[in-house]
């Protein structure tokens, strides 16, 4: 008998351990904290070259981990870029290539065979929140971000009413949260806050476990409206002013997607970038304050380049820094954006990196930071190895593709970057190409001098993507 009992206690002993010891490497996988800005600069932070404000706190997080310098988004609008990132694939394969209306609310849903790296987190153990604009599928539709692998969701489902920062009403998870505060002409909750107490209280509440915050954070989109207290601060210090006659109560749409009227656009921008900044930072101090900052990789990017709408001056304020172009090219100003990563003991405080790295590059390098491995259908290369001072593997290619404004197509080689312009005419198709080591500005388009490399780059562009049904690319025949 006891011999037998021995056993039993051997055996139960022998699962607590390994209980145990599972626990404690659930523990120690890395959290990992992306936070994407929506529509800001190249040269919007300081840390980047911004003279006309300061972001300390975004130069601190870049003082203490690494910035890049040739960090790509998924493309020059919303939600393809978003999907981008969610997917792990370039526009020339990703499941959504444009801003496309779904009704009654939100974007063109993303379909449920997508694996997105919350879903591929989530199976490795993570919790998994997403707080912001999603814009990737309607409450209830495949693309719900519930149905795309996120535990938690609050913010605003449809990017579109994403424009408005005192809405009429907000999404968490499934219920639809009236902001009655807002009603008629008053503007007394300040969405951007309320959603960023709640991605706050998100990483407090999964303190002791693994968890993946995704915050596509709406700063700072076009309507440049903020708090009275906000705004004091910078009134008068950017003259002249740039006034912006918008939306108001009871006009048409009003809280519906137009903009709102800001007459001091020049003080709105700054206050609400130094918002964006001052809720970074914030998001940085509690998890210093929970000492989880060693075990955390925090990421901080933008969707795409500056906007010219609602008021917003980025050339007063220049936003591109030394690239050409704005939100919508595929020029180096529509899709080069800031990226910063921070991770205390593993990243190299102070470092740079030219890596040449884009969205879609997310996922793989949160399955690896993750123990997990990365789908195989993706064009994602993950970036641990450069945030960790190794030696990295290169993107043969990168590629952008956008579907307005008569067609935009643009690769990346090396130095070497091709243009189409106008890809739906051939009458009117333009291309372009640039030696981006020496031309970052790209002025200097070298398509006649280089005829070889044109034709090469060309070939590449009509290989690097399949067609989408749902969002078909109107090429003609060759």
């Amino acid at each position: 008998m006891n011999k037998i009992l021995f056993t039993f206690f051997a055996v139960l002993l022998l699962l607590s351990c390994k209980n145990q010891s599972a626990k404690i490497a659930d523990s120690a996988k890395p959290n990992i904290v992306f936070i994407l800005a929506d529509d800001l600069g190249y040269g919007d932070l300081s840390c980047y070259g911004q003279q006309h404000f300061q972001t300390p706190n975004l130069d601190k997080m870049a003082a203490g981990g690494m910035l890049f310098t040739q960090h790509y988004s998924g493309t020059a609008v919303c939600a393809p870029s978003r999907c981008s990132v969610m997917t792990g694939r370039h526009t020339g394969h990703t499941a959504i290539r444009g801003n496309k209306e779904w009704k009654p609310e939100g974007q063109f849903p993303m379909a449920g065979s997508e694996i997105t790296v919350a879903e591929l987190l989530k199976k490795a153990g993570y919790t998994t929140g997403a707080f912001g604009k999603w814009g990737l599928g309607f409450t209830g539709t495949e693309g719900d971000p519930n149905q795309q692998g996120f535990d938690e969701f609050f913010g605003y489902n449809c990017q579109r009413l994403a424009h408005n920062y005192y809405p009429g009403h907000l999404w968490d998870n499934q219920q639809k949260v009236e902001v009655t505060e807002n009603g008629g002409d008053k503007f007394e909750v300040y969405a951007p806050e309320l959603i960023h107490q709640r991605a706050l209280q998100f990483i407090e509440k999964n303190k002791d476990k693994p968890f993946f915050l995704f915050y596509p954070n709406v700063i700072p989109h076009a309507e440049l409206l903020l708090p009275e207290e906000n705004l004091a601060e910078f009134r008068g210090k950017f003259l002249p002013e740039k006034a912006f006659k918008g939306a108001e109560p009871g006009s048409e749409g009003f809280r519906e997607g137009p903009y709102g009227t800001q007459p001091e656009s020049h003080a709105a921008f700054a206050a609400m970038v130094t918002i964006l900044d001052k809720q970074v930072g914030e998001i940085l101090g509690k998890l210093k304050e929970l000492g989880l900052e060693k075990n955390t990789l925090v990421i901080f990017s933008s969707d795409n380049g500056p906007h010219k709408e609602g008021g917003a001056d980025p050339d007063f304020f220049d936003s591109n820094g030394p690239l050409r172009g704005y939100k919508r090219d595929l020029y180096e100003g529509g899709i080069r954006v800031p990226m910063i990563a921070f991770w205390e003991g593993k990243i190299v405080a102070g470092s740079k990196s030219e890596h040449i790295s884009a969205f879609w590059d997310l996922l793989p390098t949160a399955a690896e930071v993750a123990g997990v491995k990365a789908p195989e259908n993706i064009d994602g290369i993950s970036y641990l190895s450069t945030l960790l001072g190794k030696e990295q593997v290169q993107h043969e290619y990168l590629y952008w593709e956008f579907h307005e404004l008569g067609g935009r197509q643009a690769v990346r080689k090396g130095d070497w970057k091709l243009v189409k312009y106008q890809v739906f005419d051939p009458e009117k198709t333009k291309v372009e190409l640039y030696n981006l080591s020496e031309d970052i500005g790209e002025e200097n388009n070298l398509a006649e001098k280089y005829p070889e490399i044109v034709k090469e780059l060309s070939e590449l562009i009509k290989t690097a993507r399949t067609e989408n049904m749902d969002f078909p690319f109107q090429l003609p025949e060759n």
